[in-house]
């Protein structure tokens, strides 16, 4: 492709939640409808209104992604309701101990800084593949980032692929039996029904394929 890949930066970091922002409000009443069908109902105006605060943040007065992305989860972890604020705020905080400098990323860096997100959900919820939940749209996702990583591939092709698995998950989920959250107790009744969180972090992994890659995807 020959694309210049931007470097990671507060800017960078900033144009990518403004655009996850963009998405989630775009998508919020089909989230809360799934989350209507198994939940209480909350999760698109939840996810709205905690990524609008982050997406307010001003990238100037960082110096540098790691503080942005720190910044943006505990953001979250304060305006968002249920779960799902400190589920995405603890993603966004893991990601910035990985991502300590700013720079042109590598596939590996981008695979270690989703995986470590990903161990941030999994200690904070205790959910593990299968269960129904943003895990199953998420733990795809890295195993495709490390995959790619792996075998020498770009940045941009670890995110596509990553994208790619992460909508897979998520469509996986509508035929699982809820294990974790309000949709467990449900039991049986939660099988047919799209995951609201593995839906939102679906968009969020695509975001990052469209912002982080170097060109549109």
């Amino acid at each position: 492709m020959g694309m210049l890949m931007p470097e990671i930066t507060a800017a960078t970091v900033s144009e990518w939640l403004k655009d996850y922002s963009a998405v989630i409000s775009e998508h919020a009443n089909e989230l809360t409808d799934l989350d209507r069908q198994i939940g209480d109902a909350d999760h698109g105006s939840n996810m709205a209104r905690g990524m609008n605060a982050v997406a307010a943040l001003d990238p100037q007065s960082f110096s540098s992604a790691s503080e942005l992305l720190k910044k943006a989860g505990m953001t979250l972890v304060s305006t968002v309701g249920g779960a799902s604020g400190p589920l995405y705020g603890t993603f966004f905080l893991r990601l910035s101990t990985v991502i300590k400098t700013d720079g042109e990323p590598t596939a590996q860096l981008l695979a270690d800084a989703l995986d470590s997100g990903l161990a941030g959900i999994v200690a904070r919820g205790k959910a593990e593949v299968g269960d129904k939940t943003l895990v199953d749209a998420l733990s795809p996702a890295v195993d495709a980032a490390k995959q790619v990583a792996a075998d020498g591939g770009s940045v941009a092709d670890a995110l596509a692929k990553a994208s790619t698995a992460a909508d897979e998950g998520r469509d996986s989920t509508i035929e699982m039996v809820a294990r974790r959250g309000r949709a467990s107790y449900l039991g049986e009744r939660s099988k047919g029904h799209q995951d609201p969180g593995a839906t939102s972090m679906a968009l969020l992994v695509e975001s990052a394929a469209r912002c982080l890659s170097g060109g549109q995807s």
